[in-house]
């Protein structure tokens, strides 16, 4: 199923994005309108690992495919913005055929 660099690399994106989503979204409110951090703790500790995984693959995947550096920037910066990631798979679709 994730028999190449590039599947891998957009699953991690994507769980990434979703990791961040619920950081943003469900743990930082929970933290702040509730006094919960805990939820904060571990779902930011699994996005922290997501997100290496998503810089690891993203190197493996530029130079496996040798995207220009324009491109790999972009898809760092999809990365910190929320649901960065899944605007980013759209394109990465197309280079997936």
């Amino acid at each position: 199923m994730f028999s190449t660099n590039l599947k891998r690399f957009r699953l991690i994106a994507l769980l990434e994005g979703i990791s961040y989503i619920l950081l943003l979204f469900i743990a930082m409110p929970i933290k702040y309108m509730l006094g919960e951090p805990i939820v904060v703790k571990y779902v930011g500790m699994g996005h922290g690992v997501l997100f290496i995984l998503f810089i690891v693959l993203l190197a493996i995947a530029a130079i496996q495919y040798k995207w220009k550096l324009p491109f790999i920037i972009f898809a760092f910066i999809a990365s910190l913005i929320p649901f960065g990631t899944f605007y980013l798979d759209t394109k990465l679709k197309k280079l997936d055929n």
